[in-house]
């Protein structure tokens, strides 16, 4: 029999402690635009429903992944195969939210299968091209260089190293712009894959899926990263852990406060 003495107890680590032993894309780009917002997600914790529009990109991204898996399992999915899935999902995942739909819930609905059926048409991914790794989680020690360890999920891998990630979007990306506000991102995932595989990836895919009144497909190709894009990474990250350490928790008032979520919070905060 144990007794307390055969299990002591873990200290448990503070919640600051915790965010700075591992870090991802998504924390270090939130926390580049609004030190605040992050304090509310990552530290606070406050709970919000996704937007209809969040849950668009959501529903969209979860039946790609169904689309690239089948292909990586050697499967041929159909359309009609894939709007059950989708049917499915966009029904299965509104359980236990709360989404403000204010009454256009089935042209959101449209809109989500519109773009699903758009890319499904003019997608450069062949329905026989096997994926080399689908929403896989990749992490990177970093501790060498004397960071934290990075983790993130890639949407998808195809042959010979391209990463490609899914996005939705209300307006037509513009390419220049897209490979700045991204450049976290893709460096991040540029870093895990050659961790995780020894390699270099070949470059990079932004799949976005735009929604306008007639569907629209747009991909961006990038390059390889490199070695300024890897050392603006580490300084970024170093930035971001001392920057927890000392709460610095500041606002950073601009345009994207106009669909922030927390926009009441911030502007109770003192």
């Amino acid at each position: 029999m144990n007794t307390v003495s055969d299990n002591p107890i873990v200290p448990f680590k503070p919640l600051l402690e915790v965010l700075t032993e591992e870090v991802s894309a998504s924390r270090l780009g939130l926390w580049a635009s609004c030190r605040l917002k992050f304090y509310f997600r990552y530290v606070a914790q406050i709970e919000k429903s996704a937007t209809p529009a969040l849950y668009v990109g959501k529903t969209v991204h979860s039946v790609l992944q169904a689309w690239n898996l089948a292909r990586w399992k050697g499967r041929v999915m159909d359309v009609d195969t894939l709007k059950e899935i989708f049917t499915q999902r966009w029904d299965e995942d509104q359980l236990g939210q709360d989404i403000a739909w204010n009454g256009e819930e089935q042209k959101e609905r449209g809109t989500a299968w519109g773009l699903l059926e758009h890319y499904l048409k003019e997608t450069p991914i062949s329905q026989d091209e096997k994926p080399m790794a689908v929403e896989v989680r990749l992490e990177a020690d970093l501790g060498e260089h004397g960071l934290p360890k990075l983790i993130g999920i890639v949407d998808l891998v195809r042959p010979k190293g391209v990463i490609v990630d899914f996005k939705t979007s209300a307006q037509t990306p513009n390419a220049e712009r897209v490979a700045h506000q991204t450049e976290i991102q893709i460096t991040s995932y540029g870093l895990l894959y050659r961790d995780g595989t020894g390699q270099s990836e070949s470059g990079f895919e932004l799949h976005h899926l735009v929604k306008v009144k007639v569907p629209k497909l747009v991909v961006t190709p990038l390059p390889p990263i490199t070695n300024n894009q890897q050392t603006r990474l580490f300084h970024q990250i170093e930035s971001y852990v001392q920057g927890v350490e000392r709460e610095d928790f500041v606002p950073s008032p601009g345009i994207q406060c106009l669909s922030c979520q927390f926009i009441n919070e911030c502007r109770a905060w003192h």
